[in-house]
């Protein structure tokens, strides 16, 4: 395995919620793992914008003059995402569906590593994105919760 590959390992690990990855090719195995304390240095999922509520669905009880403070949230990986938790299933969330802090909204899989995306906070879901069995990049916006 070369030291390109083993870069792009790290940095993969480095920007996703993967603790522990572990590859062989041919005789060679690298393991890369992070320990608990390493996950303050990852980017952040989430950043503050002010979002007019009129562009809101009204399933969540906001009036249309008022502003709100939405949470982006961001791919932390680049990856195919699943909105829903298997082919045929009902997705994690809809716009306007309530949401708990922690709660899935999105699986982006990765290096056949599924990765939960989860809400940053509690609130209600004001935008989705379309994409469902597509690629997603690294930081693209994938909803927002106000």
């Amino acid at each position: 395995m070369d030291l390109s590959k083993i870069k792009t390992l790290i940095d993969f690990v480095g920007r996703s919620n993967v603790t522990e990855l572990t590859v062989t090719e041919k005789d060679v195995t690298v393991r890369i793992f992070r320990t608990s304390g390493s996950t303050d240095s990852l980017p952040s999922t989430q950043v503050p914008a002010s979002v007019k509520a009129a562009h809101a669905q009204e399933g969540c009880g906001v009036s249309a003059k008022s502003e709100i403070t939405a949470i982006t949230v961001k791919a932390p990986i680049y990856g195919v995402l699943h909105r829903a938790p298997a082919p045929g299933q009902e997705p994690f969330v809809k716009i306007g569906d309530m949401v708990e802090a922690g709660q899935t909204l999105f699986i982006i899989e990765a290096m056949k590593v599924f990765n939960k995306i989860a809400a940053p906070q509690a609130g209600c879901i004001k935008h989705l994105i379309d994409v469902d069995g597509g690629e997603v990049e690294t930081g693209e916006v994938l909803a927002e919760i106000a």
